[in-house]
């Protein structure tokens, strides 16, 4: 029976065990360690012990103590760890010195041999001391038999012993003390909370294998499995409860022959899944202690390699324009302005319309910054910019050996880079037929295949592509597919020319020359914002407009530049007082004759009226129906249905003859 002396409790859970007047020691000095202890005295031994610790469950004790051939007996046959009680030097002394009064013949008996030290003892004081010894019950009572026969007065021993003894009739001196009993407590209690912390360290390390997406097991120096995480258990379809001490390789015979010999990788298939197995030392001071293998999934390996990847490029593709940075307050920008406030609330498709130079990218990275997806990648490429091989391994990425020169580890196309965020593709009417049909796909799956892949993967963009060709004559003439146009074509927003927008022309020159100022130290303090830059090019106003810029605001930015050269090398004086400043500033302008040398085109615009006529007369019609067309835009809130029904005209009419106008 056991006597439970404390209530459960989080503290170590200790058993003393005995069925000799040791148990009396135990109640004697228990109420010492019930601040530190879960303490309960059983009075059971040997194999009831063992059945009584085997069958306590989750109440089974951290450490048990035990004495003599009981602690013995327990050692080699529990699961837990076992203190025994050991008489000091001094308990040995105190207890012959009483037996030796209490009769003249006195015997030694000791659970094993007797020790060294205490024969030296005894021989050195001329002690008359019979020494006998046991190993299990059998034994106790076959020397104490022999002892009586002998004619031993007193034995000196531990419970079992001296019990026996008295049975006898002969006197018994009970070899333990106290101080032995505490020193047992006390090294049972730190093996107890050793073992403790070694529970929850091995607790937090089977947590931290159970929750890793790869397979990983513990192999000892005969491979047999130390420990194995759910994860390749379920990989190998084994349990993997039951896997602990078995070979791993009897346990998954199809890894014989692919797992490495020594530190490193290998590949092996398992169920038809391809593995990168990496092996390394299970303790870091011999290989020979066993192994740690860990099982990657190769498609996982690949997909975590593009993510990577993709991740370490994000950080090049960045919008720089807002929509504040397009300038104008013509009612044709103004409608743009709405129409990216709008679009920029929506995942669609859009396609872009203008002239080169009108702004199409500042557009697009405008929408960009509005959308959801602002803070992920704008990723931009030309269409006609690369030739179509290069092309196609730019969108698309490519895989390692896909073909000659291709980047070791492959890489990964900028369409995949630009997963979450937004990819604009200018000039799309110069992509090649056989990449359209490629692009299609992904606009329609919303996945890429890399060169040299066959496993697709999945992106999540926002596409935005651009043009200043009519895509519905290619569609007609045969070189832009129609289902392709139709998938691009879903919102669309057309940007004017400058020439359309005159009264937005001063304004914007002005903002280029502040920023080319900013650019130039010699200017930054003469031209600190647009409203000095205005002043700078107010008497340029009538030959700004006259001119029909072809080349639109990037032919615009070129002429500031010139502009913000030739003011950066005249000879503007040094005055510091305020009054000379602000002369000097009245005179700091650029004049029609220093126009006509740094940009003789836009002198050139108005020095030939007849020529310039006759271009008028004949462009006249088109860019009246152009401008009537936009107005039904304008009025029909972008429905290019309600505006053909308008009209009376086809869809294609409706661009072709807008972008006639634009020419």
């Amino acid at each position: 029976m056991s006597t439970p002396l404390f209530e459960p409790s989080p503290r170590p859970r200790i058993w003393a065990l005995s069925i000799s007047r040791l148990r009396d020691l135990f109640f004697d000095i228990a109420g010492e360690y019930v601040e530190r202890a879960d303490l309960r005295i059983v009075s059971h031994g040997f194999e009831d012990a063992v059945r009584e610790i085997e069958s306590a469950g989750a109440g089974r004790p951290d450490v048990v103590i035990a004495g003599g051939s009981n602690g013995a007996y327990l050692k080699t046959r529990v699961s837990v760890p076992v203190v025994r009680i050991n008489p000091t030097g001094f308990d040995v002394m105190h207890a012959l010195a009483r037996a030796r009064r209490d009769g003249a013949r006195v015997a030694l008996v000791t659970h094993g041999e007797t020790p060294d030290e205490i024969r030296r003892f005894t021989a050195a004081y001329a002690l008359d001391i019979t020494f006998a010894s046991y190993q299990s019950v059998q034994d106790a009572e076959s020397v104490v038999l022999d002892l009586s026969d002998r004619g031993i007065d007193v034995v000196v021993g531990p419970g079992l012993v001296t019990d026996l003894a008295a049975n006898a009739g002969m006197g018994a001196v009970f070899l333990y003390s106290r101080a032995s009993v505490r020193a047992g407590f006390d090294t049972a209690l730190e093996v107890a909370q050793a073992t403790r912390r070694e529970t929850v360290r091995r607790q937090r390390l089977d947590n931290l294998l159970q929750h890793l997406r790869d397979g990983v097991v513990a192999l000892d120096a005969q491979g047999r499995v130390e420990v194995m995480n759910q994860r390749l258990a379920g990989v190998l379809g084994i349990d993997a409860a039951k896997a602990a001490g078995r070979v791993l390789l009897d346990l998954a015979p199809d890894l014989a022959g692919s797992l490495p010999d020594a530190e490193g990788d290998s590949f092996c298939t398992v169920r038809g899944a391809s593995y990168v197995v990496h092996r390394g030392p299970l303790a870091s001071t011999s290989a020979a202690a066993g192994a740690v293998l860990t099982f990657q999934e190769s498609r996982a390996v690949e997909r975590l390699d593009r993510t990577l990847r993709a991740r370490q490029r994000v950080q090049q593709f960045t919008a720089r324009y807002r929509l504040d940075d397009i300038v104008g307050a013509s009612e044709s920008i103004e409608r743009v302005r709405s129409l990216v406030r709008r679009y920029a609330r929506s995942d669609a498709t859009v396609l872009i319309l203008g002239e080169s130079g009108t702004g199409k990218e500042m557009v697009a990275q405008s929408m960009h910054q509005l959308s959801a997806r602002r803070d992920f990648a704008f990723v931009a490429i030309n269409c006609g910019a690369f030739p179509e091989a290069l092309l196609e391994s730019e969108l698309f990425g490519y895989e390692e050996g896909a073909f000659t020169g291709a980047r070791k580890g492959g890489k990964a196309g900028l369409i995949e880079v630009a997963h979450r965020g937004t990819l604009f593709l200018d000039e799309i009417g110069e992509m090649p037929l056989s990449l359209q049909s490629r692009l299609l796909r992904v606009l329609q799956e919303r996945e890429v295949v890399r060169l040299g892949s066959t496993e697709p993967t999945r992106v999540d963009i926002r596409v935005v592509a651009a043009t200043h060709r009519a895509l519905t004559e290619g569609v007609e003439t045969g070189s832009f597919r129609a289902d392709l146009y139709y998938r691009l074509n879903i919102l669309s927003i057309a940007l004017p020319p400058l020439r359309e927008r005159p009264n937005d022309l001063l304004p914007l020159a002005a903002e280029l020359l502040r920023q080319a100022a900013a650019r130039e130290p010699r200017l930054a303090a003469r031209v600190p914002d647009v409203v000095t830059a205005e002043r700078v090019l107010a008497g340029l106003g009538g030959s700004l407009r006259r001119h029909a810029w072809p080349g639109n605001v990037r032919e615009l930015q070129n002429v500031i530049e010139r502009i913000a050269v030739e003011l950066a090398d005249a000879d503007i004086g040094t005055q510091t007082d305020t009054s000379a400043g602000a002369q000097a500033d009245s005179a700091f302008v650029v004049t029609r004759e220093m126009l006509r040398t740094i940009a003789p085109e836009i002198a050139e615009a108005h020095a030939r009226p007849a020529r310039a006529a006759a271009l008028t007369l004949r462009e006249r019609s088109r860019h009246v129906e152009a401008d009537q067309i936009r107005a039904a835009l304008a009025a029909h809130d972008g429905d290019r249905d309600a505006v053909c029904d308008a009209l009376g005209i086809s869809k294609t009419t409706l661009w072709r003859k807008l972008n006639a106008a634009a020419r």
